[in-house]
C-alpha cells in the first residue's frame, strides 16, 4: 500500500511541477521575442554608450557642432513614398581645429549623428593669429563655388554668412572677412572654404621650413618690431 501511495503521489508531484512549469515554458517562448528584443536593445544601447565614451576620450574636450543643412529626398514605391534625410554638419573645438561631414539616414537624428561622426574623423588644424583671426588671405574653389577669406583687425567680427559662418564659429575665429562668388550650394561652399583654410600657414612653420628665424621674416617694420612680433607669434 505504501508503494502504491508513493507511486500515486509521484505523478501528482510531477504533474504539479509540469503545471507550475507550463507558464514558465510559455514565458520563455513568449519572452523569447521580448528577451531577444531586450538583448538587441541592450547591445545597441551598449554600442551607443561605447561611442559616447570613445567620443569623450578621443576629443578630450567639448566640441562645437553646427548643423548646416538638411536635405529631404523621397522615393516613390508601390506602397507610397519613402523619405530619406541627408545632413551636413560642421564640428570644431574653437581652438583651431574644424571638420565637416555628411550622413544619410531614414531619420533626421540618425543622419545628424552619422554626419557628426564623419566630421570628427576628418578634422583640419588651421593656424590662427593671436587665436582670433587668420595669418593671411586665401582663396578656394570647388565646383562652381569660389570663396575668399581675409584676416581682419580686432573688433571686426565674423563677416560671413551661411555655411561659412558656421565654419569660422566652430574654428574659433573671431575676426574675418569673407566673400563667396558663384554657387550657393552649401556642400560646394564648405569644400571651397576648407580648401582656402588648408592653404593657411604661420610664420613659425615658414621659418622652420626655410631654416630662418621668425624675426627675419617679419623684419619689414624694423628689428625691434620684428623681434616683438616674433615673440608674440603663437601657432
Amino acid at each position: 500500500m505504501a508503494d502504491e501511495n508513493n507511486q500515486a503521489e509521484t505523478p501528482a508531484v510531477e504533474a504539479t511541477g509540469a503545471e507550475a512549469g507550463a507558464p514558465q515554458g510559455r514565458g520563455p517562448r513568449g519572452g523569447r521575442g521580448r528577451g531577444g528584443e531586450r538583448g538587441r536593445g541592450g547591445r545597441d544601447g551598449n554600442r551607443g554608450r561605447r561611442d559616447d565614451r570613445r567620443g569623450n576620450e578621443d576629443g578630450g574636450e567639448e566640441l562645437i557642432e553646427k548643423l548646416v543643412h538638411i536635405n529631404r529626398v523621397s522615393k516613390t514605391v508601390k506602397g507610397g513614398k519613402r523619405f530619406g534625410f541627408a545632413a551636413l554638419v560642421v564640428v570644431g573645438d574653437g581652438k583651431g581645429r574644424v571638420g565637416f561631414g555628411h550622413g544619410k539616414a531614414r531619420e533626421v537624428p540618425e543622419a545628424i549623428s552619422k554626419a557628426t561622426a564623419s566630421a570628427k574623423k576628418a578634422m583640419l588644424r588651421v593656424p590662427l593669429k593671436d587665436g582670433r583671426t587668420l595669418h593671411h588671405d586665401g582663396n578656394g574653389h570647388f565646383g562652381a563655388g569660389r570663396v575668399t577669406v581675409r584676416s581682419a583687425p580686432a573688433g571686426t567680427g565674423i563677416i560671413a554668412g551661411g555655411p561659412m559662418r558656421a565654419i569660422f564659429e566652430s574654428l574659433g575665429v573671431a575676426d574675418v572677412v569673407t566673400k563667396s562668388v558663384g554657387t550657393s550650394n552649401p556642400y560646394n561652399m564648405i569644400r571651397a572654404t576648407f580648401e582656402a583654410l588648408g592653404d593657411q600657414t604661420s610664420p613659425k612653420s615658414v621659418a622652420q621650413r626655410r631654416g630662418k628665424k621668425i624675426a627675419d621674416l617679419l623684419g619689414r617694420g624694423g628689428s625691434q618690431t620684428a623681434e616683438a612680433d616674433a615673440a608674440a607669434v603663437v601657432e
